[in-house]
């Protein structure tokens, strides 16, 4: 398999290449797609329709072309349009690393993933699609994952459907893993422990979630790293991702995270935001397969917490 990239006009597309071998001489365009490129049957669907979607040999075929020795299949990746309706908008990115399928970045405290009510052109995904329209990259804004807007730290974006789909893929399982760190109040008994309680939304609210009997299943497992005065920082990793698990799980267990207006005690004379920081982030490549982990140390308003 060959990584390879084009240009439209000025845009820059996102293609993967395979050449027949006499491994897989024989088998149909559909197969070596699914098999041996790893693609899935909606973006091949998604793809056949294009003038230059699917390629042998620079040459337009179906899925039912089978190619000889030798010859070069090529997909497209990169969507020719835009899908997501995202609007365009400048705003500041932070990037920790970046290739043609994906991008890693350090998320400030403040900023909204996702647009929605209140926020249609001042999140990250308005910044993402302006910097790949500045930059010539025909990408698009497909999200992995999500951290709450008060939260701070690592998160990857893929760059076509069909990184966003083999990432996906991986949430929940061992190779995707996140780990966090947070200030909570007091110090937990024990120092390191799982909270396994199940969570589903409360009553009367359209954000906040609560543990409950008939909740979905929710695990978090913690370790005190220090304790300053009356407050602990604490690693956190998670088995599984739901809304607000971190802070919903510590609150539970009598130990909310410093600034929870939601689940704690605001204080903007201590911090301005929860104190909540997205510090590890590995998972694999979704075309390479490469591991990849990035580390994101703690930010200064966190830090300051923590002062003695």
């Amino acid at each position: 398999m060959c990584l390879g990239g084009g240009c439209v006009g000025r845009e820059r597309v996102r293609r993967l290449e395979l050449t027949v071998t006499a491994d897989n001489v024989g088998a149909r365009v559909d197969t070596l797609l699914r098999k041996h490129l790893q693609l899935s049957g909606t973006v091949i669907r998604r793809m056949k329709w294009l003038e230059d979607g699917i390629l042998v040999d620079g040459v337009r075929v179906n899925t039912r072309f089978v190619p000889r020795l030798g010859q070069v299949l090529s997909v497209r990746l990169s969507d020719p349009e835009r899908l997501s309706g995202v609007v365009p908008a400048p705003g500041e990115l932070d990037i920790v690393y970046e290739d043609e399928d994906i991008i890693v970045l350090n998320k400030a405290a403040g900023v909204s993933v996702h647009p929605g009510p209140g926020h249609y052109d001042d999140t990250l995904g308005n910044f993402l699609v302006h910097y790949y329209e500045k930059t010539g990259q025909q990408a698009d804004f497909h999200p992995v994952h999500r951290l709450d807007r008060g939260t701070s730290g690592l998160l990857v974006a893929a760059k076509h459907p069909h990184g966003q789909e083999r990432l996906k893929q991986q949430l929940h399982t061992p190779d995707f893993c996140r780990v966090y760190l947070a200030v909570c109040e007091g110090i937990p008994q024990p120092q390191a422990g799982v909270v396994d309680a199940p969570l589903g939304p409360m009553e009367g609210s359209l954000m906040a979630q609560r543990v409950r009997p008939d909740g979905k299943p929710a695990r978090t497992h913690y370790q005190t790293i220090r304790t300053v005065g009356g407050s602990s920082l604490l690693r956190l990793e998670l088995d599984t991702g739901r809304t607000h698990q971190i802070r919903v799980h510590m609150a539970h267990i009598g130990h909310p995270l410093v600034g929870d207006f939601l689940y704690g005690t605001e204080d903007h004379s201590l911090i301005a935001r929860t104190a909540l920081h997205s510090y590890i982030l590995r998972f694999c490549h979704p075309v390479t397969g490469r591991e990849m982990e990035f580390v994101q140390d703690l930010p200064q308003d966190m830090e300051r917490l923590l002062r003695d």
